[in-house]
């Protein structure tokens, strides 16, 4: 969705100056020493800096997609450009960033930006981070008063000899910036907030030069040459393949850098902001083209490349901006600094410089993105793709982590674990955990081969996919096995059973309820695009039995209900060869379904059902909780629908949520008009009685509720269900609005009005649920979680509101697979 500037009247623009003003001179404060430091680390013309941050402000700033997000030199760049230099010189690098503009020009033309953010969360942390040791190991030697090498291994290598020649005063210096650097957002009191209003790298690097003047100390300070002799670029000298590669790293890198904090930077703005006071949401293209413009001229200018930073821009906003203004003046005050305080900058020691830089670099080792890559299994990928861009380079490092990632990702889905078990009843019991593909094949046809002819035995898949190979594998054993006169059973997760039947595998992921059974698609996989098959999964037709006994199942009649000693051989081939999905009851051969019972019959049919098969297996754990009272984990809002079973798609039992169920899953905002107290209530009940750890919001597709929003017309006579639904108003509001991210479905686009309707409801009633006053003091002292999901009714597919981790999109809705 590409997002356009609301039409701003000058009165609006000139309410918006002193805003704007005020945060440009907090970000130049920051920006110039960082500029400074990171020329000083890339061994580029200091000047070079200065050029970057004021270019990058203005071009970028101006044409840029993100209106509150400030450009110029960044740390993420640094190693990359300092091997540039180091390879090709000073001018030729300049020439480089200049191409690089023109290929970052070119991906924005093609709209490729969200592409960008394709590329696997661990390898772009992963990369980030090993860029920041890398800088951290060579500003080290600065500030311990040497000078860096070549490489970050020569960095390590060269330590203990720059230990044992230490020269103090270079040190001292260091350690008085990185004291106040990490000291002053901390200073307390009255005073404490006064003086935190000054960015701490401006505290740090003023503190740390006046001590050094003041006390007289001796040592390397910046010196800016004459505007004079500035550098610009010259053609491109070298290896044709290198130069490629150099052009293709800096725009990889720097594209990639930029949109990830354009995103971040929108998700800042969300959760600071109110929808009245919020720029637009960034477009992603016109940044990868303000970017490349930016590159262009800054390289042409003789400055270093040039690409969104995050720290700039996190000042931007937590100091007020409200428009591209703001980067635009925070550019042209550097360039009035370039011109007008040489003299005042040429006081600054090049060990403060250094010891800033080598904070920013140890801070790009993200503990926040350690905890998500580890929670994700995706450790290997990030340490992998740190280490390897330590040990060769950013452009190696990311091929690297991409080649681990790919093989990690081969690996979780060729690993499959079968285990063959006795039991004491003498069943056999087969778990086949993970993939079923012609590589497990061996290993399951090994197992199934060491069981009895005789024996009764129960095969157990708890995976997603199974191949056609690992079909045929199951289906000649279960023939060959019932043949000898043994039974089986073959059942998914938790027990549910599923059958894999004689007939043509093509067919076997279809449902049969004909007669009130039900398939549920579990051992072969339903995707026949793909070339995989599922096998059906059938309601065992055991009475009794605790692992079928499920509330729904009864009360649907989807299942008919066996004593287990009944299940015989001939009985369990008699269900398996049967294709047409009819099961029979109490073991009758050629009985049929009784029809389904209404209205009062059918309610007493499904109240006897539960007391003779499911009382007497959660009647212990009922009476428990009549003793100790109800303790739920979470508040679950969802819709009246009768097709969502909340116990079913949370498999959740008595005792577990706190339920609330509306019609639209809505949750009315405090003192709005006709509010509804009972919902009001319950969310208080929850929150401050309950103490519940999470609240969750669940829609669902195909929802009523939205389609009546979506042709409600005006003028029309309120009805208790119309005035109910105009809690629902804001959710359609933002939907149309161009403030707000679309909500979606990772991977693909709404399927129509109604879903895009659907999944926004579930954002606006998250916030709905912000504004009551329980909800955010929970928040506020970090008790509570907020979740959204969403459920499709015909994938019987649930869908978690992502908090961006994973793909850089805090509104869209991920799937929930099974862990293998």
């Amino acid at each position: 969705m590409t997002a356009t500037s609301p039409t701003r009247t000058p009165r609006g623009v000139r309410k918006d100056l002193p805003a704007d003003l005020s945060a440009s001179i907090t970000v130049f404060l920051i920006a110039i020493p960082l500029s400074l430091g990171i020329a000083l680390a890339t061994g580029a013309p200091l000047q070079a800096g200065l050029v970057a941050a004021a270019v990058g402000g203005i071009v970028a700033g101006r044409l840029g997609g993100a209106p509150l997000q400030v450009s110029g030199p960044a740390a993420g760049l640094t190693v990359v450009t300092a091997e540039l230099i180091q390879r090709y010189g000073w001018r030729t690098t300049c020439a480089i960033t200049v191409l690089a503009g023109v290929c970052q020009l070119g991906l924005a033309a093609l709209r490729t930006a969200r592409s960008a953010l394709m590329v696997s969360p661990a390898i772009v942390h992963g990369m980030l981070a090993g860029i920041g040791v890398t800088i951290a190991l060579a500003q080290l030697h600065i500030v311990l008063g040497g000078t860096p090498q070549s490489s970050a291994v020569a960095n390590v290598l060269g330590l203990p000899g720059q230990l044992a020649d230490l020269h103090p005063v270079a040190l001292g210096v260091s350690a008085l910036t990185l004291l106040v650097l990490l000291g002053w957002p901390r200073l307390p009191g009255p005073a404490g907030r006064a003086l935190r209003k000054v960015p701490a790298p401006l505290a740090a690097v003023a503190t740390a030069t006046a001590f050094a003047a003041l006390a007289g100390l001796s040592l390397p300070r910046v010196d800016l040459p004459s505007w004079r002799s500035h550098a610009l670029p010259e053609m491109p000298e070298g290896p044709v393949l290198g130069l490629i590669a150099a052009v293709l790293t800096i725009t990889l890198v720097g594209s990639v850098e930029s949109l990830l904090s354009a995103v971040a930077t929108d998700k800042l703005i969300a959760s600071e902001r109110g929808t009245d006071n919020r720029p637009p949401r960034a477009d992603l293209d016109r940044e990868l083209r303000g970017q490349g413009a930016a590159n262009i001229v800054s390289g042409a200018l003789g400055g270093l490349p040039i690409t969104g930073v995050a720290v700039r821009s996190v000042a931007n906003v937590k100091s007020g901006a409200a428009s591209r203004k703001s980067s635009m003046m925070h550019g042209f005050w550097v360039l009035l600094a370039a011109f007008l305080l040489v003299p005042l900058l040429d006081l600054i020691p090049l060990a403060t410089l250094a010891a800033l830089v080598m904070a920013v670099g140890v801070q790009m080792v993200s503990i926040t993105h350690l905890r998500s890559v580890t929670r994700h299994r995706e450790a290997l990928v990030y340490g992998t793709t740190i280490v390897a861009v330590v040990l060769g380079g950013v452009l190696e490092g990311v091929a690297v982590g991409i080649a681990v990632a790919v093989a990690l990702a081969l690996h979780r889905l060729a690993r499959t674990r079968i285990t063959l078990e006795r039991l004491d009843s003498g069943v056999h019991r087969v778990r086949a955990r993970g993939q079923l593909t012609f590589l497990a094949v061996p290993r399951l046809s090994r197992v199934l081969n060491q069981i009895p002819h005789d024996a009764h035995t129960v095969v157990e898949l708890d995976g997603s996919f199974m191949d056609h190979a690992a079909y045929e594998t199951i289906q000649d054993w279960q023939q060959s096995h019932l043949a000898h006169g043994g039974s089986l059973e073959v059942t998914g997760r938790s027990g549910q059973a599923a059958r894999i039947t004689g007939a043509d595998p093509d067919a076997a992921g279809t449902a049969d309820s004909s007669d009130g059974t039900h398939g549920a698609g579990r051992g072969h996989d339903a995707r026949h695009a793909d070339g995989g098959h599922q096998g059906e999964r059938s309601r065992r037709g055991q009475r009794g039995t605790h692992q079928c006994c499920r509330p729904w199942t009864p009360w649907q009649n989807h299942c008919d209900h066996r004593a287990p000693s009944t299940r015989t051989a001939t009985a369990a081939a008699a269900v398996a060869a049967n294709a047409d999905g009819n099961v029979e009851d109490d073991g009758a051969q050629g009985r049929t379904t009784a029809p389904r019972r209404r209205g009062a019959g059918q309610l007493a049919s499904g109240i006897s059902a539960f007391q003779r098969d499911t009382a007497p297996h959660v009647r212990d754990e009922l009476a428990r909780l009549a003793r100790e009272g109800q303790r739920p984990s979470q508040l679950f809002i969802t819709c009246a629908d009768s097709r969502l079973v909340t116990s079913m798609i949370t498999a959740s039992g008595p005792g577990d949520l706190f339920t609330v169920r509306n019609v639209g899953n809505l949750v009315p905002l405090p003192g709005a008009e006709s509010t509804d107290d009972s919902v009001a209530a319950a969310i208080e009940y929850a929150v401050d009685v309950l103490q519940v750890e999470s609240i969750t919001v669940c829609g669902h597709s195909g929802c009523g509720a939205m389609q009546a929003l979506l042709s409600s017309a005006p003028g029309v006579a309120m009805s208790p269900l119309r005035r109910w639904l105009r809690h629902g108003l804001p959710s359609l509001e933002r939907m149309a609005s161009r403030h707000h991210a679309w909500a979606r479905i990772a991977g693909r686009l709404p399927a129509d009005a109604v879903e895009q309707l659907c999944l926004t409801n579930v954002v606006q009633q998250l916030e709905h649920l912000k504004a009551h006053e329980s909800v955010a003091r929970r928040l506020a002292d970090g008790t509570l979680e907020l979740h959204g999901m969403y459920f499709h009714v015909g994938e019987a597919q649930a869908y978690l509101l992502s908090e961006g981790e994973d793909f850089f999109d805090c509104r869209v809705f991920d799937t929930v697979g099974q862990p293998v």
